[in-house]
């Protein structure tokens, strides 16, 4: 990718360089020539095109389920440790905002020498003041990662890192010093697998980004995140299969007498099937929220009006030829035959599942003029002009977003 210059701003002339430029830029430069960049949006192209194809502006956490859905698509591509450093660790880099085409910033082949062994080198290490701040090692798609922790473990004492980062693009694992100064601990502090990646990790994530990073506030979070981790799954151990003392804390609550090895054979199921049922029971009371603002937001912003009578509906060809478009948008998203046309007399709808409550979009198409209605999270419906069928294509980036949210 070419590089744009910040006086690269003043010379935009289409929408591709407008596009170019906003996409090269460091988000700071772009916010710092807003006043130049804002007008030409404004007079060039719909705000929507521009709030969706500046990925600055984009959520982080969108930037990485988007990042995620491309890492499963690439997999069976990637061949080599190599091919995963390009495919799925730089593009991971460039995510939390380090140019991984700076040097000064992010360092390929970093020499870390190890006593009389000269010229050890880590695959990345992330620099500020040209020092590096977090060590990175990479290996293979496919390997695991345990193997290979007492390699990352030499690099990390013979440098000034308080970081390190262990990934084979798919499973990502940051260690630090808690246990002992310079010492990296055996154990990471965060963890996450980058396709099953949850919000709340998606949110520690973002401390690492480069426009966030602060090293004492992390230092600190480690400490937390490393025993919550280690909390957690003790937990979850505990929920699955309770050990003695987990059941007999509540056996003695629960039991009025001694509790025996009896007692607590009789108590351990017990114990089990109350975690579980907790469990379960929130799982129903969020799933009956949701649907039930679900529902509220349907009857408020989007109700579907019903079908008319078959005799007064026409299917223009020009509704034909906008299904095909979606389709054709949506094929590398998801199943193609999931996506339906309902034409009703007074707009066209396209339904994912063919089901009312999953509106991807509706064309309200007359000889005079062309609209598309989209939907954002709330399905709360905004119609834009078309000049065309084909500036369907620029609302690809809204039209994906209304199917991942299903």
């Amino acid at each position: 990718m070419v590089v744009a210059k910040e006086s690269d701003i003043t010379s935009m002339k289409t929408v591709e360089d407008y596009v170019r430029v906003t996409q090269s830029l460091s988000k700071q430069h772009v916010n710092k020539h807003k006043k130049k960049v804002r007008p030409f949006a404004a007079g060039k192209i719909k705000e929507t095109i521009y709030y969706k194809q500046n990925y600055f502006i984009m959520d982080f956490k969108d930037e990485i389920r988007q990042f995620a859905k491309r890492v499963d698509r690439l997999l069976p591509q990637i061949k080599t440790e190599e091919a995963t450093k390009t495919s799925l660790v730089m593009p991971f880099l460039k995510i939390l905002g380090y140019d991984v085409f700076d040097p000064f910033e992010v360092q390929p082949e970093f020499i870390a020498d190890i006593g009389i062994k000269k010229g050890e080198k880590v695959d990345y290490a992330i620099l500020r003041e040209d020092k590096p701040v977090i060590l990175i090692e990479c290996k293979h798609y496919a390997d695991g990662l345990d193997p290979h922790n007492s390699q990352l473990f030499r690099y990390f004492h013979t440098t000034e890192a308080k970081f390190g980062l262990l990934t084979n693009g798919v499973e990502y694992r940051f260690y630090t010093d808690l246990v002992t100064p310079n010492k990296m601990d055996e154990k990471p502090f965060f963890e996450f697998k980058i396709m099953d990646i949850k919000d709340n990790e998606v949110s520690e994530l973002r401390k690492f980004h480069k426009t966030e990073f602060d090293l004492e506030s992390i230092s600190s979070v480690a400490s937390e995140l490393k025993y919550f981790n280690e909390l957690t799954i003790l937990a979850m151990a505990e929920m699955q299969n309770p050990s003695d003392d987990f059941v007999r804390f509540f056996a003695k609550q629960a039991y009025p007498s001694l509790v025996t090895a009896k007692v607590l054979e009789q108590f351990t199921p017990l114990v089990k099937r109350v975690f579980t049922q907790i469990v379960n029971d929130q799982i129903a009371e969020r799933l009956k929220s949701a649907l039930k603002k679900e529902t509220e937001a349907e009857e408020k912003n989007a109700a579907i009006a019903p079908v008319e009578p078959d005799a007064v509906i026409v299917t223009t060809e020009e509704e034909i030829e906008g299904f095909l478009i979606i389709k054709s948008i949506l094929r590398k998203e998801i199943e193609i035959g999931r996506v339906f046309m309902r034409d009703n007399q007074s707009y066209c709808g396209i339904l994912l599942d063919d089901n009312n409550r999953k509106p991807i979009c509706r064309f309200y198409f007359t000889p005079n003029r062309l609209r598309i209605g989209l939907f954002d999270k709330e399905k709360k419906e905004t119609k834009y002009d078309l000049d065309s069928l084909d500036d369907i294509y620029k609302y690809s980036d809204q039209i994906v977003e209304t199917v991942v949210n299903y």
